[in-house]
Order: structure tokens, then C-alpha cells, then sequence
């Protein structure tokens, strides 16, 4: 029907009640009160007719769409019969010269009752006799709070989105079994398994957006029980915001489960880092780089150096910034590696950055045990290029993305990155700028980590290959970990070694169980192989060392150490002579350099 016709016919509708009201309430009335004559009748029934058209425009009760009508609609209903019959009323004052309340009171009672069982007639009637359609699926509500409520009246009025709720769960005690929009809350989320079943539930939808990550564990593992599949909600803020809708669910990711509750930044000191300066992100093209460039454009630097040696990837992340930032930020894209010496000097002498984040490295474990000398060429000598360019040209603050793997390390990538650390530490005793490292542990999602491998070995049926059952790793996400890094920077004092405070480890065996269910599927079905540790590799990482940990935090969850430098020779050393050695000795000297054994250093050297 087009809004022409529905007005008209609402308009139609009520001047037909109007006119009926007043007229059963003069036979209802006359009996007892000879009060009613022509006169009285005629302005009366005008007044009601006139009043209450004015009266219902004004309150749009032409304009709503009465499908999904609620208590809102009907206090519009109320107020509009209210002023119309007050206005009849003062007329009939003024016209006549009195009132007839018992008249006027039964015709608000009849206009309240007739208009508002004629909007709500449609909205009765298809909540309780129009059939849900058979394929619809049935959810369960993971939550009865505001989110949930709002999603379940979504739901109820758009059929369209081919889920029928069917039931609540909720914690809160006070709200078993009441009714919510006619939807029960059966019982708490330790009854998920057993209402899914009792049910007949297809889909699981967790409806509260402030669940912590220790209770969203718990509630996924009760959901994992079952066979439904099991979506969340979107966030509030999102909705209220308009870029997403009630109902457009994402699946649960392992991030909710494993991932942190989020640091609390300090705005205003990264915004006065970052704010109308000239910054520098090595390696901007990869996972912790792009995201770091991602956020610096939200302090509003003057100008961004995406710095790579990936053309694709950083035309990707230069794409990406300038669709979203063309008019407010100059975004630079620098192809550029920065083991070329040169290269560096020229980009750093030519645009002069005040802040750079260095996230430029080689980082993957096996390879690096297999190619040893990249390693030392990407993290030291590459790393060793953009600090002495840093301290050449007076930028302010260098900070570098280094890693747990370099405490205590057993592997040629922590080797190389705890040498790296040595080298912008150095450099920092004697530069004007001030340099820091930032340690934090596995980055969730990143390429090459395990979350990505895991997901492969799923689709194509697995098993899931997990090194050790006892190996434990710490987790973060790609956006805490780029947001710590920005707080870093504004921190830097000079030869910090910044770490996160990442809470307990997490076994590897869990993430993959996790990812397993999260998919879909039964640990049964994909499968769990143990392949044994591979070289280099520890059954668990620190983030500090023992002479390293200061236990007062400088920031919420964020620590500070002040590593000891005693190796500055043997790092000399290895820069000036590691092309003259072979793979063996270059594993073995990193290594050592790294864990400070002197003794068998000398020996190598020898």
C-alpha cells in the first residue's frame, strides 16, 4: 500500500470512530441526562473531528508503521485524543457554555480503545496467527540485557532475516523465567548444552557486548558442546553509530577467546608524539606495520612514510590510508629495503621524520634457523641502517618492534633480535635521539603465525599439527599490540626495553582445539597430531629476563626493563666480520652474543 492509501485510509478509519464516538456516547448517556440537542451534537461532533485530525498530524500517528507497534505508538495515541477532546472541551465552553464531562470523558475512552485496537489489531495479529515459515532458524539468546532485547525485537519484526528466537539464557537469577517481547529466559549459561537440545536450537547468538574475555572462554565452551552454530551480536556502539545493524552477526574468533581486555591508553601523550609530525613506519606493508600505520593516522600526523620493500603490500596499505585519510594526511609510499644503506640515508635525509617505528624484520623461527646470515643482515645490519640514519638526522624518538623470543634466547631469530636491541641501546647512550624497544609475545592473525596455518589445515579436513602438548606461548592481538607500540613512543625517555603485561600463557594444543570448534567441527573430526619441538624452539617464552624486570608498572600493564650492555665488542664484531663466516659459526655467535657466554664467544672468534 503507498503512503497516499494508507493515509487515506487512517484518515478515513478515524473520522468514522470520531464520529461514532460521540454518538454512542449520547445513547448510552440520554437515558439518564437530557442534555443532547442538535446544537450540542453538531459543534461537538465538528470540534472532535477537526481537533483530532490537527492533533494526529502533529503526533504523526499517519506517519508510523503500525506492523511494529509499541508502547511509544501508544502513549502518541493517548496524547493525540487527549488534546482533541480538551480542545472540544474549551469550544464547547465557549460555543455553548458548558461542559459535558461524562459525555466527554466516555468519548476519550471510546476514541483511546477504537484507535488504538485498530492500530494494534494488524501488529496482534501477525505476532500470534501469522506462522513463522518452517526453514527459519531457531536461536538461542545468550543474554537478556539491552542487547538482547533489542535483538530479539529485531528479529521478531523482520522474518526476513530467517532466525526465529526462541528462548533467553541469562545469569542474572531475577530474570528466570520471565518473558521478554514473549521470548522465556530458561536458565543460565550452564544450560546452554541442555536447552539447545530440550530446544531444538540451530543457532546460538551471544548478545552481550561487554562479556569479558574470561567469560566469553566460558560461555564458548559450554556453546561448544553443542552442534549449533554460535555467532555474537554486534558491538553497541557500532549500531548506534549505523555501520552495522542489529542483525548482522559475525562468528566467534579465537581473538574473543584468547585475546586480552584491552590497555587504556594515554591519548593526549600519543597524540602530542604524533600530532602534525612527520612519522616513519618501516616494514609497513606487514601485519604489525600496517596496523601501526593505522592507528598513527588516527593522531593526525602532518605526513606517514610507508616504508617497504614489498611493492604489492605496501601499495595495499597506501590504498587503504589515502581512501580513508586523502584529504586530511600526506601519505608516502617508500619502496625501500633496509638492508640498502643508501637508501636509507637518502629517505631519512630527504623527508626528515620526527618519529619512527621500526617493524622491519625477519621473524619466522624454522627459516630463520635454515638461513642464519638473512637473519643477521635484516634484524642487525637492517636495524643497525635505520638507527644510525635516526641518529644522523636528529630524528626524536626510534622505536623499535623487537620480541619475547629475545630473552633467553635459543633461536637465530631472538639471537638476532636481543642483538638488534644491544645495537639501538648503544646507540642510544651517546644520540640525541632516544631509542626503545618494544617486546611483546605472538600476535594473533599475523602472517606466518600459527593461527593462519591452523585455519588451512581445517578446511582441508586435518589433522591440526601441534608441536608439543605442554608448549605454551603469550597471545596478542595485532591492534594492542600496534597501540602499545604507539604508547611506547610516547613514554621513550631513551634505552627503555617496553613489555606488555600479557597475562597467563596460553598452550598452543587449547588455541587449537579452540579454532577446531570455532570452525564448526569436533576435535574428533579434524584431529590433534604432535610433530615434536622444532630446532630453535622453546616449550615457552619470558618476556623479561631475571636482571631485566622492574616490577612497578610505568603505565597500566605496561613494564619497563633496563637490559645490561656488556657485549658491545662482540657486537662490533659480528658486524664487521659475520660476512666472512659460515652458517655455523654466524648461529653459534649470535647465540652466544645474545645469552652473554663470553667464553665460547672467544673461542669462535679464535
Amino acid at each position: 500500500m503507498t503512503y497516499q492509501k494508507r493515509m487515506t485510509f487512517w484518515v478515513l478509519l478515524d473520522s468514522l470512530i470520531v464520529l461514532s464516538a460521540i454518538y454512542v456516547s449520547y445513547f448510552i448517556l440520554h437515558p439518564q441526562l437530557q442534555i443532547f440537542t442538535s446544537k450540542v451534537l453538531l459543534v461537538t461532533s465538528i470540534t472532535l473531528l477537526i481537533s483530532h485530525h490537527l492533533f494526529a498530524s502533529i503526533y504523526k500517528l499517519y506517519n508510523k508503521a503500525w506492523e511494529y507497534a509499541s508502547v511509544g505508538e501508544l502513549v502518541a495515541i493517548v496524547k493525540a485524543v487527549t488534546w482533541s477532546v480538551l480542545m472540544t472541551a474549551i469550544f464547547q465552553q465557549v460555543i455553548i457554555g458548558d461542559i459535558y464531562f461524562r459525555a466527554l470523558i466516555m468519548t476519550w475512552m471510546l476514541h483511546v480503545i477504537l484507535i488504538g485496537g485498530s492500530r494494534f489489531s494488524w501488529r496482534i495479529y501477525r505476532d500470534r496467527y501469522i506462522k513463522p515459515q518452517p526453514n527459519l532458524s531457531r536461536a538461542l539468546i545468550v543474554g537478556a540485557g539491552a542487547a538482547g532485547t533489542m535483538l530479539v525485537k529485531q528479529l521478531k519484526n523482520n522474518r526476513d532475516t530467517g532466525i526465529l528466537p526462541v528462548a533467553f539464557i541469562d545469569d542474572n537469577p531475577t530474570k528466570y523465567k520471565l518473558q521478554i517481547y514473549g521470548i522465556p529466559v530458561v536458565g543460565n549459561s550452564q544450560t546452554i548444552s541442555n536447552t539447545v537440545e530440550k530446544l531444538r536450537i540451530d543457532k546460538i547468538i551471544i548478545a552481550i557486548p561487554s562479556l569479558s574475555k574470561e567469560e566469553m572462554q566460558k560461555i564458548f565452551d559450554e556453546c561448544a558442546k553443542t552442534k549449533a552454530k554460535t555467532v555474537k551480536m554486534p558491538r553497541i556502539e557500532d549500531i548506534m553509530l549505523g555501520k552495522l545493524s542489529v542483525n548482522q552477526f559475525r562468528d566467534v574468533q579465537v581473538e574473543d577467546l584468547l585475546g586480552r581486555e584491552p590497555v587504556e591508553l594515554d591519548i593526549e601523550s600519543i597524540s602530542k608524539t604524533i600530532k602534525g609530525k612527520t612519522i616513519l613506519v618501516t616494514g609497513a606493508g606487514g601485519s604489525i606495520g600496517s596496523e601501526i600505520s593505522r592507528q598513527i593516522c588516527k593522531f593526525q600526523p602532518s605526513k606517514i612514510l610507508l616504508l617497504g620493500h614489498g611493492e604489492n603490500s605496501i601499495y595495499q596499505i597506501d590504498m587503504e590510508l589515502k581512501n580513508q585519510y586523502k584529504d586530511e594526511i600526506e601519505i608516502i609510499p617508500v619502496i625501500a629495503d633496509i638492508q640498502d644503506r643508501e637508501r636509507i640515508f637518502e629517505t631519512m635525509d630527504r623527508y626528515k621524520p620526527h618519529v619512527i617505528y621500526h617493524a622491519a624484520a625477519h621473524k619466522h623461527v624454522p627459516l630463520m634457523e635454515y638461513n642464519p646470515k638473512e637473519a643477521v643482515k635484516n634484524n642487525i645490519l637492517g636495524t643497525r641502517n635505520v638507527a644510525e640514519a635516526a641518529d644522523t638526522f636528529s630524528v626524536d624518538t626510534f622505536v623499535m618492534i623487537s620480541s619475547d623470543k629475545a630473552v633467553n634466547p635459543t633461536n637465530v631469530m631472538g639471537s638476532t633480535k636481543r642483538i638488534a636491541e644491544m645495537v639501538v641501546q648503544q646507540l642510544d647512550q651517546h644520540s640525541k635521539t632516544k631509542f626503545v624497544a618494544v617486546r611483546f609475545g605472538n600476535v594473533l592473525g599475523s602472517r606466518g603465525s600459527v593461527i593462519p596455518l591452523f585455519k588451512k589445515q581445517i578446511q582441508i579436513g586435518g589433522p591440526v599439527t601441534v608441536t608439543h602438548p605442554d608448549m605454551t606461548r603469550y597471545f596478542m592481538t595485532i591492534p594492542e599490540a600496534s597501540r602499545l607500540v604507539l604508547q611506547a613512543g610516547s613514554l621513550a625517555e631513551g634505552g627503555e626495553v617496553f613489555v606488555l603485561d600479557m597475562g597467563e600463557p596460553v598452550k598452543i594444543v587449547d588455541l587449537a582445539k579452540n579454532l577446531i570448534q570455532l570452525s564448526g567441527y569436533t576435535i574428533e573430526e579434524i584431529g590433534i597430531q604432535y610433530t615434536g619441538i622444532r630446532p630453535g624452539e622453546k616449550m615457552y617464552e619470558e618476556l623479561l629476563g631475571d636482571k631485566e624486570i622492574h616490577k612497578q608498572a610505568v603505565f597500566p600493564k605496561i613494564f619497563i626493563g633496563k637490559a645490561v650492555l656488556d657485549q658491545e665488542n662482540e657486537v662490533q664484531y659480528l658486524i664487521e666480520q659475520f660476512s666472512r663466516m659460515n652458517s655455523k659459526e654466524i648461529r653459534e655467535f649470535v647465540l652466544n652474543v645474545a645469552n652473554k657466554r663470553k667464553n665460547n664467544i672467544l673461542s669462535i672468534v679464535k
